[in-house]
């Protein structure tokens, strides 16, 4: 199945708003030039038609008697020609009763004709759209073809014929289009000056409205998510005047702004009192719990004195509290790192400090095979020892504790460009994807698709996570069935040479 094609960028609303203040524009100016167009050409329709009325008239009246015919033709022009006062141009034809046409167009004269008519004959094939003319005094357009348009007249004359009289609309075409092609330049540039002055106009127009984006763009920026958070951003006054469209949104977006402070003000007050609470009884927790464990190890020692279901139940009684201990120190620390306490800032040779965790996890997890690759010379960073400890100490128990026995885990650190990073893999069945998203999450469980043959507090890689954000790091997970790496990068550290 192909995918949808990719949707063009949009556009921002500067550019629509110039583009349409621009259509617009050229709408009024072609809306403005039609009519334009049409109403001059009614007009100087109407001025060639009163000239074709007067020339009809100077052509109805009988030609001067000393106006001689032109010398050397079969026949003489129309009588409408041989009139006084015809213009050059001026199509004249008579129509005989027996049918005869005699047909001419009015030339200039060059020269001494001796008192002749200059004419040109109207082509044969023309003479048909004369004769299709309506004798009654209307004016009609005809293309004659080589002769081009022309407005005729055909009226009877007292001896029953036709006469018609035509003047070219050459000069009525010219007009017109030399008006539209003055008229199209004048609008071209009227719309690239227009659409100059309403681009800069609409970006003056739309700063207040950019000033609002660029203040909900810092409030976006914010780590609203966790911690003490300051949000002491707002809309300027200038942008908040109710009697402006922009003030409106800008007065709303600073009520809101203020609603959203509030609420996490009060959220951050919540997750102190929590965090102190945390705090509070892990370290309360930890006085009674050491008693318990002594007095569980004490009763161990003297196991020939008590009951075999008695020496069962304190054993369990000190393991418990083992793990009980244990889960009281995640939170302890935990709480530590959440109310913002920075971890000591101390070289700490990782090189040593994974190669003994990988050293305790084989220990631990004999049925494991636990392969480390390590540079020959040390690779160091600036931070907490116990804590970094923990943290490959982490990494390496959940992978113990979820991968069957037989897993190969390998452990891999390297520096490179003032980054040391710190790859924990293994080929056990992976991390189901649903889990991916909150790994590093508290108290966060997988499913039997992980073997859960120990158990665990779910903190571990929440402590992972923790630490190394404190330690200006990060820590990512990739996982598919047979591979699971978590990679963690931090600063690297050299000592200044002496």
């Amino acid at each position: 199945m192909s995918s949808s094609p990719r949707s063009s960028r949009p556009w921002s609303l500067r550019r629509r708003l110039v583009a349409q203040l621009a259509g617009l524009l050229a709408l009024v100016c072609l809306v403005v030039g039609v009519v334009t167009e049409f109403a001059l050409r009614d007009f100087l329709i109407g001025q060639l038609d009163d000239r074709l009325v007067a020339a009809s008239d100077r052509g109805n009246r009988p030609p001067p008697p000393n106006l001689p015919g032109l010398p050397g033709l079969d026949r003489p022009p129309p009588d409408a020609l041989r009139a006084v006062g015809q213009g050059v141009g001026t199509l004249a034809a008579h129509l005989d009763p027996d049918g005869e046409l005699r047909a001419g167009i009015l030339r200039a004269s060059k020269g001494n004709n001796g008192g002749s008519v200059p004419f040109d004959d109207v082509p044969a094939d023309q003479l048909r759209v004369l004769q299709d003319l309506p004798p009654d005094g209307s004016r009609n357009t005809r293309d004659l073809g080589p002769l081009g348009e022309y407005r005729l007249l055909a009226s009877r004359t007292m001896d029953g014929g036709v006469q018609i009289t035509g003047l070219p609309t050459v000069e009525v075409s010219d007009t017109l289009w030399q008006l539209g092609f003055t008229f199209g330049g004048v609008a071209l540039a009227g719309l690239l000056v227009a659409g100059a002055v309403g681009a800069v106009t609409i970006r003056r127009t739309l700063r207040p409205l950019n000033r609002l984006a660029a203040t909900a763009g810092q409030v976006a920026e914010l780590p609203l998510d966790r911690g003490e958070v300051a949000l002491s951003i707002r809309v300027s006054d200038v942008d908040t005047d109710t009697r402006t469209e922009v003030g409106k949104v800008g007065a709303a977006l600073n009520r809101m702004l203020g609603h959203v402070a509030n609420a996490l003000a009060a959220r951050q007050t919540s997750e102190s009192r929590v965090r102190r609470f945390v705090a509070d009884a892990s370290h309360e927790l930890r006085t009674p719990l050491a008693a318990i464990r002594g007095y569980a190890e004490l009763t161990r020692r003297n196991l020939a004195d008590v009951p075999p279901d008695v020496a069962f139940a304190m054993g369990r009684v000190e393991s418990e509290s083992a793990r009980m201990t244990t889960l009281v120190e995640d939170l302890l620390l935990l709480a530590r790192l959440d109310s913002g306490r920075a971890p000591a800032r101390e070289p700490v040779d990782l090189s040593r400090l994974v190669a003994d965790a990988v050293a305790d996890a084989h220990v631990a997890g004999p049925e494991h095979r636990w392969l480390l690759e390590v540079p020959g010379e040390p690779i160091s960073t600036l931070g907490d020892a116990d804590q970094l400890h923990q943290v490959v100490i982490n990494l390496l128990n959940n992978a113990r504790t979820h991968t069957p026995p037989g897993t190969s885990v390998r452990t891999t650190l390297s520096a490179r460009h003032r980054v040391v990073t710190l790859v924990v893999a293994d080929d056990g069945p992976g991390i189901p994807a649903d889990l991916l998203p909150e790994v590093f999450e508290r108290f966060a469980r997988g499913d039997t698709s992980r073997s859960r043959d120990a158990g665990s507090t779910g903190l571990g890689l929440a402590i992972v996570a923790a630490v190394t954000a404190a330690h200006h790091g990060r820590v990512e997970v990739r996982s598919e069935p047979g591979k699971t790496e978590f990679t963690l990068t931090l600063p690297a550290w050299r000592e200044p040479p002496a």
